[in-house]
Parts: structure tokens; sequence; C-alpha cells
């Protein structure tokens, strides 16, 4: 069979059709100001480009160089400029290699990039979450794009057989690329106050009893025992401390603590071989715990959450890291940024994202009839002028009615507004009013991701502290 040419279809063009894949169509017309017909045009191109792949291969078949060729034929020179404006660039760098769990938007991968680790593997399952992170961030070559876990650390024989053992082990140690640094925001609702709450309400199993989600700490042991990365860092709500009366957080340090006594449960079968359990740094802290972090130091929101630094227990002692592994070290800045750092003016943002009157009566009168019960529960207002003011906790039901963050706009006699997408990318420390977040999904989407993410200021104190030694635990593992 002839070979079909590609004079049309390049590296370029076939990097600016991949973009289809994550953008909504009104998304991609704001950004670019392609008409929105056009972008929908090319993404039927995309989604037939993507029907028509091999599965037994990587070259791309005679049809998809048609499409390909049909795509590049249609954008003109200054639509695909405006498309490869929104291209992620290549962050990070050589120095050690990571690996992002339930990696969300990429909240906790940032400020390790940034301290130059190469990120090799991702694991996210919402494929909402999974087009703001390929829309953000660019991996090297070698990276890998996993959707469910536990594809890799239960892999089956059959539909119906799981491996286990020794095989299950070396699957795991097959499968996952080399790393030193594992990260891993591991779901929280299973173990959230709200979380705990609602599943309460719907009779449903919380915590470790939750299959779904709250067993799925168990595949990070499960990598650690494996792979053995130098440090792990992990991270969870508050609650997770007094969740079900302490035990599940016992659970969680017992096992990382002494990880080879666990491999029965990991793998149906005893540990052979040299495999060492995670030193974690503040495990004793109580009051006060240097584990529970608050945003609230870095960014104008109130967001407390458990950090677990694991160093390897062999490389803390050679390395004598314990001492300087330390929580209560980590540098806060001295004046953290200010809601007028974040906030757009209320003149400017679009009028969608004030309440309707309809909704602002139902907050109201909400508010009053708890206060009057004794509650707490009502609507969080904030006020872009006050330097101390705080936000409450962005949570991931923040798109339904904005409640436990209002803007107020009484100096442009308006009922008070929602944050916009891009005022929750600030809010969290992704970006500063200088850059854009790159949001390719809808607001609904976008509210939810931002309230599942992480403060990334938090993740680069945290970066700040292990980059020191960073280059030592790279060269110990070597030995």
């Amino acid at each position: 069979m002839e070979k079909p040419t590609l004079d049309f279809v390049t590296p370029e063009i076939l990097e600016l059709f991949e973009l289809f894949d994550w953008w909504q169509p009104s998304r991609l017309a704001d950004e670019t100001g392609l008409g929105l017909d056009k972008l929908k045009t090319l993404i039927r191109l995309r989604k037939d480009f993507k029907l028509h792949k091999n599965p037994a291969s990587n070259v791309l078949s005679e049809t998809q160089v048609d499409i390909a060729t049909s795509f590049s034929r249609q954008i003109s020179l200054v639509e695909s400029k405006a498309l490869a404006k929104l291209l992620p660039v290549e962050t990070g760098g050589n120095r050690f290699r990571f690996i992002d769990l339930f990696a969300g938007i990429g909240g906790i991968r940032k400020p390790f990039d940034e301290i130059g680790g190469r990120c090799v593997m991702t694991c996210e399952w919402d494929e909402y979450a999974q087009k703001t992170y390929r829309a953000n961030w660019r991996s090297p070559d070698e990276h890998i794009f996993v959707d469910d876990i536990k594809e890799i650390t239960q892999p089956t024989v059959t539909e119906r057989t799981l491996l286990s053992g020794s095989k299950q082990l070396a699957s795991i140690k097959k499968s996952v690329p080399h790393h030193h640094v594992l990260l891993a925001g591991f779901p929280c609702q299973p173990f959230s106050i709200a979380g705990v709450s609602k599943k309460n309400a719907l009779n449903r199993a919380h915590g470790f009893d939750c299959e779904d989600q709250g067993q799925l700490f168990f595949d990070i042991c499960r990598i650690l025992a494996a792979k053995q990365p130098a440090i792990a860092v992990l991270e969870n709500v508050k609650n997770l401390k007094s969740h079900d009366k302490g035990n599940t957080f016992r659970v969680i340090t017992e096992m990382l603590t002494n990880l080879p006594a666990h491999h029965d449960t990991l793998f149906s079968t005893k540990s052979r071989g040299a495999y060492s359990g995670y030193w974690i740094a503040n495990l004793d802290d109580t009051k006060p715990d240097y584990k529970i972090i608050d945003g609230q130091h870095f960014v104008p929101q109130h967001r407390e959450r458990v950090i677990l630094l694991c160093i390897r227990k062999d490389l803390a002692e050679i390395s004598k890291l314990k001492e300087v592994f330390d929580l209560s070290n980590i540098k806060k800045p001295e004046s953290r940024k200010k809601l007028k750092d974040i906030l757009d003016s209320n003149e400017s943002v679009e009028e969608k994202y004030t309440l309707t009157p309809k909704l602002w009566k139902y907050l109201e009168d909400y508010a009053i009839k708890h206060k009057a019960k004794g509650n707490g529960f009502g609507y969080g207002m904030v006020y872009r002028n006050d330097k101390n003011s705080v936000a409450r906790t962005l949570s991931a039901r923040y798109y339904k009615d904005g409640s436990e963050i209002l803007i107020n706009q009484d100096e442009i006699k308006k009922r008070p507004r929602r944050l916009t997408p891009q005022e929750c990318a600030r809010l969290m420390g992704f970006v500063d009013k200088s850059e854009r977040f790159r949001i390719p999904v809808s607001d609904t989407r976008a509210y939810k991701q931002f309230g599942n993410s992480v403060v990334v200021p938090v993740f680069s104190a945290i970066a700040a502290l292990i980059e020191p030694n960073l280059d030592k635990i790279v060269r110990s593992e070597k030995i």
C-alpha cells in the first residue's frame, strides 16, 4: 500500500488538532476569536479523526491523514497562531522524577515542576479534570496518563480474576515508571465532614468502607511498596485525623511506617526482599500540629488540610533528613495576598455571575432562619477592600449557589456575585492577576475542579522544604 502524503500534516498541525479534545467550543471561541460554528465543525473533524485511530499502531491511518489535512486547510495562519497560544508549555526539568496521583487539575504538580521535577506519570479518573490538566501541563514524551489507578495496582488475569502475590507486585513494578517522589491528593470525600454527613444521610458507607474511593489509599501503598520512591507527599482533609474516632488515621500511619509488615494485606503474600517503610514528618505533633496547614497563611481563604511528608526510612537514617524535614520550618509569607489582589473589579465582571433576585432572597431567608435557631449556617460575604477578610473554604458544590464565598457589590448597587472561575484559580494560588489559567471546561465543571483542588502555595512551601536535599536523595538512591 502506498504511504499517504504528509504535506499538510506536520507535528505542529497534529498538536493544534489535539486542542479540540480538551476545549469546550464556547471557551475556545472566547480565547481565540474563531467563530463558534467553525469551531464546532473542527471539533466534529477531531472526533472523526479519533474514531479512525488504529488501536494496534501509533501510525496515522490514511483516513486520519485525510482528516488532518482537511483540518489544516480549514484554518488560516492567523487562526493557527491564535490556537498555538493555547498550547501548554513544557515545565519542569531533569533533576528528579515524580508521579502525580489523583492529580485533579495539577495543583500539587505545579510546585514540583518549578523545582526541576520531571512528571513521568499522571493518574486522574475524571474526564473533565483531565481536560483542564492537559490544557495546562505539557509532559515529556515518556509520560503516561492513567485513568484508573486500579488498572495498574490491581491488574486482572481475566475479567473476574485479579493478579495477586508476587505477580501483582511484579506487574506494578513493570507498569509504574521509576520515580523519586510520589505525589497524591487521594480522594477526600469518604473522610470529609460534608462527605461523611452526606453518606450517612444516604445510608452509604464512608471512610475505608467506601469501596469506590475510601480504599484508594491502599493503592498508593501498593505503589510505594513496589517502587519504593524516596519521598511521598500525601494530602487530605483535616477530618482525616478524627474520622472514625482516629482509627482511620492510625491505620494510614501504621501502614506507611511499617509497609513491609502489611504486604499480606496489599498483595496477599509476605514481604520478601529489602523493602522499607516510611518515616512521617511531625507524626507525633498534637498542639500545634504542623501536619495541618491552613491555606490562609498564603491566600485569603481558610482551607485546612493534612499533609503527610513521608521519607523512606533507610534514606531518612542515612541522609539525616529527619532533622531538616520538619513541617514547622515551612516558610510562610510575611504578608499573604489579599482579596483585592485576587478579585477583578465588580464593574468588569459579567452579569451572569451576579446572583438572581430569587437566589439572593433564598440565601438571605435561609441565613435568617438558621440564625434564629442559633446555628451558624448561612452565606459567607467578603469585601474586596477589607485587608483582613478571609474567604471560607471553596468547595466542589460552589457551582450550586456560591453561598460560601459571595463578593459584596454594594458600591455599584448590585446584589452579591460569585467568584469567576479565573478568580477561583487565583484564590487557589494557580496564577496571579498577570497570568491566566487555562480553563477549557464549563463554569460548572471549573468550580468543581477548583473546589476539589489544593492551595498551590502550600505545596510550593513543602517543595521548598524538600528542595535543598533533593540532589543528595537522588544520589543516595543510586548507591
